[in-house]
């Protein structure tokens, strides 16, 4: 629900500092200084941010701290006070590789009332050391174990590649063993063109969603047992298969820069941390203005049409596909999700060209009616039409 021009939420995901205790082959990290700026600076984005809630009523705030590692931060706790102690009370969740949490953090967590704590997980024992580290499988069940018996609401994250992708639903499996609340999935996001190799085939993530759709427990069960994990299907794209097993799909479009916000250690501001265009940095702009720029105003556009995706019948609602993953592989945020195989399939379902009059008075006509009141030709998913 949007309140004016503004969204009624706004999702900060601020990253503390670089400073972290993996060397994850998918970071999109260059370097693992600390360079935080401290708790001082912090406490001041705080009022910014807070009061740029204020100033909008009716936005609701809500704060994931990552990094690099927070947890690996000497002044997270007095950072973790902090917020604990805003009258206002803000959802405050954790993003972390789960390794640094035993049970004495996981109890000071619950104490200080986090919101969740995300852990990723990339795959079983060896497919995940491989990507992260040597024991870091092991250290990260420990954690997701230590936040259960602490009561602490925790979240698996899946970063899905080319090497991995088909260990999904283990994972989801997993997921359901330890108690987390929800499994999810994305995408890699590629930094170098080395990660380029890793990135999947529009097959590739078509079958993983299949894959993903699969993993999900009955709705049935779901209703009446509400501790059961949830593996959820709401990043882009993922609606296109969802809806097989469901038929309670929800079309996801990118919220960078309007709904979700983002700050680097050293308070740049970007859309994303996926989609990293620097729009200012926010220890030295007032917020409200950053949030105005002109990419921020083109994201949240409604109008928004990829090039590629002018004949798919879900252009409006799904905007693209993942931004974040046309620009790392075309340096182009409105160009179609690399992974989408709708793509190919509307562009061989579309009527060839022809030079007779009618069709150039048809087109005419198309031409002058808006994108969103046309129905072009599509290829429209069996549960859509079901």
């Amino acid at each position: 629900m949007e309140h004016g021009k503004f969204p009624g939420r706004l999702l900060l995901q601020w990253h503390l500092s670089e400073r972290c205790n993996l060397r994850c082959r998918h970071c999109y990290q260059d370097t693992y200084e600390i360079n935080a700026r401290g708790l001082e600076d912090w406490r001041r984005l705080l009022q910014h941010y807070t009061a740029f809630l204020k100033a909008r009523s009716g936005m609701r705030g809500h704060i994931n701290l990552t990094g690099g590692e927070p947890l690996a931060l000497s002044e997270f706790p007095a950072l973790m006070e902090t917020l604990a102690g805003i009258p206002d009370t803000i959802p405050v969740g954790i993003l972390s590789n789960g390794t640094l949490i035993d049970d004495r953090m996981a109890r000071q967590l619950r104490d200080w009332r986090v919101h969740h704590v995300q852990v990723s997980l990339d795959g079983n024992r060896a497919t995940h050391d491989a990507i992260r580290g040597s024991g870091a499988f092991d250290a990260a069940i420990l954690g997701l174990r230590a936040l259960k018996a602490a009561r602490v609401k925790s979240v698996i994250a899946f970063t899905a590649q080319r090497s991995n992708w088909r260990e999904f639903p283990d994972i989801a499996a997993l997921g359901a063993k330890l108690g987390v609340s929800r499994v999810w999935a994305d995408r890699l996001i590629p930094s170098g063109q080395a990660q380029r190799d890793d990135v999947m085939t529009p097959e590739e993530t078509r079958e993983f969603f299949a894959l993903m759709a699969a993993a999900r427990p009955p709705q049935r069960i779901r209703f009446f047992n509400k501790t059961q994990s949830e593996v959820a299907m709401h990043r882009a794209l993922q609606f296109l298969m969802s809806g097989i097993s469901t038929h309670n799909a929800i079309p996801y479009h990118c919220t960078a820069g309007n709904t979700l916000i983002t700050v680097m250690p050293d308070g740049t501001l970007y859309p994303c941390r996926r989609l990293p265009i620097a729009v200012g940095n926010v220890y030295e702009t007032p917020l409200e203005i950053l949030y105005d720029c002109a990419l921020f105003q083109r994201l949240r556009s409604k109008d928004w049409v990829s090039t590629g995706c002018e004949a798919c019948l879900f252009r409006m609602v799904c905007r693209g596909g993942l931004r974040c993953l046309a620009y790392a592989m075309t340096g182009r945020i409105d160009a179609a999700d690399p992974g989408c195989w709708l793509v190919e399939q509307n562009a061989s379902a579309a009527p060839s060209t022809t030079t007779t009059a009618s069709a150039a008075t048809s087109a005419a006509a198309a031409a002058s009616t808006p994108a969103s009141a046309t129905t072009p030709s599509a290829v429209i998913p069996p549960w859509f039409a079901s």
